[in-house]
């Protein structure tokens, strides 16, 4: 499986990608106010790429549990001039996490080429047109409600079935829209509208997804399942969490991880990619 656009092209078979994610916002949930300021961002963002990042992904709006929303001009004013000098110093590919259209079109137009859209492109309707105009990969994420409610009692028949229900919809609705199906990148969304038990379950049966035959990317970097399994830890002590996580996410079939601990993770990964495919890469 590859991924193939402008002027990059990953194989997704000969190993995992590692998507660092950079949060340009004062109050994300495991790293909030830690790269609120400019130079910081570049810099905790050129460490990323040197420890091994594939990709970085850069947010200005925290989606936690219960968050928030912020402004257009106050998301474009954190998020764009990064990218603008990211781009100027780094070759992997930058991705913008956003579900707003406008600041897609900027950040595509700033040096951006993903875009990750934690609505699935439900929440705007103006985003499958930037994301077919632009002709990058998109990564469609699961999520049942908002970042607001998401967490207020989630609850599904089954959740694996309901996943890739939305997923084959908004697979449709991409095509639909004029976006190619091999620039399509699926996420079921740890940690967005589900229970403690729904997020075990999820990676556990993450190989339930590969008949969709899409790249699988999961993020479980730090969140509070593993909290919860390691005793209430906060996020910045749930390494070995995230660690067991992307290992059993690889076997499990994850094509990119996303994470916050690139260096660490980026040994995590290659040492699950040799196992799984029983060579060193």
């Amino acid at each position: 499986m590859r991924l193939t656009w402008s002027r990059y092209d990953l194989d997704l078979d000969k190993r995992t990608h590692i998507m660092g994610i950079l949060n340009i916002t004062p109050d994300s949930f495991s790293d909030g106010g830690l790269h609120f300021d400019r130079s910081e961002a570049v810099e905790h963002a050129l460490r990323m790429v040197a420890d091994g990042a594939d990709m970085l992904d850069i947010g200005g709006e925290s989606t936690r549990p219960g968050s928030e929303p912020v402004s257009l001009d106050e998301e474009l004013r954190r998020t764009v001039p990064v990218i603008e000098a990211l781009a100027k110093k780094i070759s992997v590919p930058i991705s913008i996490d956003t579900y707003k259209s406008k600041v897609a079109l900027r950040a595509l137009e700033a040096g951006a080429s993903i875009v990750n859209d934690i609505s699935g492109m439900r929440f705007d309707p103006e985003m499958p047109e930037v994301v077919a105009r632009f002709k990058v990969p998109v990564v469609i994420m699961h999520m049942k409600g908002t970042p607001k409610d998401m967490q207020m009692n989630p609850t599904y028949d089954a959740v694996i079935p309901e996943i890739i229900d939305y997923f084959n919809e908004s697979i449709r609705l991409a095509v639909q829209a004029g976006i190619s199906e091999d620039m399509i990148i699926l996420d079921p969304g740890i940690g967005f509208g589900k229970t403690f038990e729904h997020n075990l379950e999820i990676i556990n049966n993450l190989d339930q997804l590969l008949p969709l035959k899409k790249p699988l990317l999961v993020g479980p970097s730090r969140k509070a399942f593993l909290g919860k399994i390691l005793g209430g830890l906060p996020p910045q002590e749930r390494i070995e969490g995230t660690a067991a996580s992307v290992a059993i996410s690889i076997i499990k079939g994850a094509h990119i991880v996303r994470v916050h601990d690139v260096k660490e993770m980026a040994r995590v990964v290659k040492v699950a990619d040799a196992i799984k495919q029983q060579r060193i890469l």
